[in-house]
């Protein structure tokens, strides 16, 4: 699974763009370096899969660049067995506007 956040300005430039891969992460236990095939993982580093059934809640900040006070938020979470292969679970788009003070 893999979870991409954007921003854009209300003019359209790109102020913000995220991803986290949410997966178990493997080595071959040898070095530290991350594996993919099943024929060479040997050992779990970590697993930052999502659970089925189980809440999940990230916090993203986002720096603002001076002036900026409204934004178009866009965040995809798709599935990614493979490079290239994406398979789109859902999509949010949403205007937010930022009252400075």
């Amino acid at each position: 699974m893999v979870l991409d956040v954007t921003a854009n300005a209300s003019d359209g430039k790109k102020i913000f763009h995220t991803s986290k891969i949410y997966m178990p992460q493997a080595t071959d236990s040898r070095s530290n370096h991350m594996v993919l095939g099943p024929d060479k993982k040997l050992g779990l580093i970590r697993d930052t899969s999502i659970q089925p059934f189980a809440p999940k809640e990230e916090t993203i900040e986002i720096p603002l660049p001076q002036g900026v006070t409204d934004v178009d938020l866009e965040v995809n979470l798709s599935y990614q067995p493979r490079p290239g292969d994406i398979y789109p679970i859902h999509n949010i788009k949403k205007h937010v506007s930022i009252d400075p003070k």
